[in-house]
C-alpha cells in the first residue's frame, strides 16, 4: 500500500510530529511505501522531504499569509503534482489546519483518495484548539457552533487579530467549505478526545472513527530505568497550557526534591525569572532543549516524570515515553491523562492547576519505599507494553484503513 502522510511540520516540533514520524517508520517496516507532504523549514528532517513541500505561511506578508491560513491554494497545486507522480492509495493527515489548510481536502476528494485524520488536538471543534482562554481559564463557550466566543475572549494569543483569524477560519471551514464532510475517517488518540469531539459536534458520529493510543518504539536496555532516579523531570514545550508555572511554584515550596525542566518555548524567560526571584536555582534546573539519546538518558535517570498540564491534554507522548523507560508519572487530572495513569500503580494524579495538590503528590512519591517504587516502575513498563504496543497499533490502523478504502470505493 502507498500511504501519503501529511503534516504542517516535517521536523520534531512536538508530540504530533513524533507520532507522524513513528507512523512512517512502522508503515515502512511492514513493507508499505510512505510519501510525505509538508512545509519547508531549515530544521526539516531530510528523510522523506521532497520538492513538493511548500513555504510556511509565517514567511509571507501578513495579508497573504492570512489568506493561505484559511485556504492554501499553493498547497493544492503542489499536492496535485505530488498525487500525479505518486498515486497514493490513502492519505493520512495529522496537523494541517492553518498551514496546509482545508484546501488539501478538496484536492484529495477530487482524486478519490480516501482521507484519514488523526485528531491530535481540538481544532475541529475549538478555534483556539486548547479549550482555554488567553487568561488560562478552561472554556467551552464555543459549543453549539458559537465560535465567535474565541474572538470575544481573545482566546488565541490574547490577540484580537489572531483570534479573528482563527474564528473566521472556523466559520468558513464549517459553513462554506464543509471541510469535515471530506474526512472519511478519524483517529482519536484518547477516549476523552473522542467523547469531547462528539459532545461539541454530534454530526461527527456519522464519520467512522477509532480510538488508538500513540506509541513509541521499544527502547534499548541501556535506556531502561533500573533504579530510582535522583530528580523529577518535566520535558516538553514551555508554554502556558503545560502548567509549568504551577509545577515550579510547587517545587519552590518543597524542601529537598530536585526538578529538571527540559525544553524551550515562549514562557521560558518568565519561568527562569520566577525561579531566580524565589532563589530556587539549587532545586530547579533548566536543561534546555534535548533530543535523542540525551533525552532518553534524562528520562531514564528521573525518579518520576511530571505532566502538570492545564488544558485538555489528549494522549501525552511524555507519559508514553516515560512508561516505556520504566519511569512512573505524576500527572494532572485533566483531559486524557487519567486514562493512562493508574493511581498508585503507574504513578499519581493531582488536581490540575492546584499547587498544593501537586506538592502533595510529590511528597507522596518521595515517601514510598524503594521496593514499592520498583513495583511501580515495572507496572509502568507493563502498562506501556499492553497499551502502547506498536504491533497492535499497526494492526488496528491497517484494519481501519481497509474499512475506509472499502467505504470510499462503495461511494464511487
Amino acid at each position: 500500500m502507498k500511504i501519503l502522510l501529511i503534516n504542517n511540520f516535517h521536523y520534531r516540533k512536538g508530540g504530533s510530529e513524533t507520532v507522524y514520524f513513528n507512523m512512517a517508520r512502522i508503515l515502512a517496516q511492514h513493507g508499505h511505501e510512505v510519501v510525505f507532504f509538508s512545509c519547508t523549514a531549515p530544521q526539516n528532517e531530510s528523510e522523506g522531504a521532497n520538492r513538493h513541500f511548500i513555504a510556511p505561511n509565517n514567511t509571507l506578508p501578513m495579508v497573504k499569509g492570512a489568506v493561505r491560513y484559511i485556504y492554501n491554494k499553493e498547497a493544492q497545486r503542489s499536492l496535485e503534482e505530488l498525487i500525479a507522480e505518486e498515486q497514493p492509495d490513502i492519505a493520512h493527515i495529522h496537523l494541517f489546519w492553518g498551514g496546509l489548510s482545508t484546501s488539501i481536502l478538496d484536492t484529495l476528494r477530487r482524486h478519490h483518495i480516501p482521507v484519514v485524520h488523526t485528531a491530535h488536538d481540538y481544532r475541529m471543534v475549538c478555534p483556539a484548539y486548547t479549550f482555554r482562554r488567553a487568561d488560562g481559564t478552561i472554556c467551552e463557550e464555543c459549543k453549539g457552533g458559537r465560535h465567535y466566543n474565541c474572538l470575544k475572549h481573545r482566546c488565541s494569543r490574547n490577540s484580537i487579530a489572531h483570534s479573528l483569524l482563527m474564528t473566521a477560519e472556523m466559520y468558513l471551514r464549517n459553513c462554506y467549505h464543509k471541510a469535515l464532510r471530506k474526512i472519511d475517517g478519524i483517529v482519536f488518540v484518547s477516549r476523552f478526545a473522542h467523547d469531547k469531539h462528539l459532545e461539541f459536534m454530534p454530526q461527527l458520529a456519522q464519520t467512522k472513527s477509532v480510538v488508538s493510543y500513540n506509541t513509541v518504539s521499544p527502547l534499548p536496555e541501556r535506556f531502561i530505568s533500573t533504579k530510582r532516579g535522583g530528580y523529577y523531570l518535566f520535558f516538553g514545550r514551555l508554554s502556558y497550557e503545560k502548567g509549568i508555572k504551577t509545577l515550579i511554584e510547587a517545587f519552590t515550596k518543597l524542601n529537598g526534591p530536585k526538578l529538571k525542566i527540559v525544553g524551550t518555548g515562549p514562557e521560558e524567560e518568565n519561568l527562569k525569572a520566577y525561579v531566580a526571584e524565589h532563589r530556587a536555582e539549587q532545586s530547579i534546573e533548566f536543561v534546555g532543549y534535548r533530543k535523542g539519546d540525551e533525552l532518553k538518558e534524562l528520562i531514564r535517570d528521573a525518579s518520576f516524570v511530571i505532566v502538570p498540564s492545564e488544558w485538555y491534554e489528549n494522549n501525552p507522548m511524555t507519559i508514553i515515553e516515560a512508561y516505556t523507560a520504566g519511569v512512573p508519572v505524576i500527572g494532572a487530572r485533566i483531559g486524557g491523562i487519567p486514562e493512562i495513569i493508574v493511581e498508585g500503580g503507574t504513578g499519581y494524579l493531582f488536581q490540575s492547576g492546584d499547587v498544593e495538590a501537586l506538592k502533595g503528590a510529590v511528597l507522596q512519591a518521595e515517601s514510598i519505599p524503594d521496593e514499592e517504587y520498583r513495583q511501580m516502575s515495572a507496572e509502568a513498563r507493563r502498562f506501556a507494553a499492553e497499551n502502547f504496543n506498536e504491533e497492535r497499533n499497526y494492526n488496528q490502523l491497517m484494519q481501519f484503513y481497509k474499512q475506509i478504502i472499502s467505504q470510499c470505493q462503495a461511494r464511487e
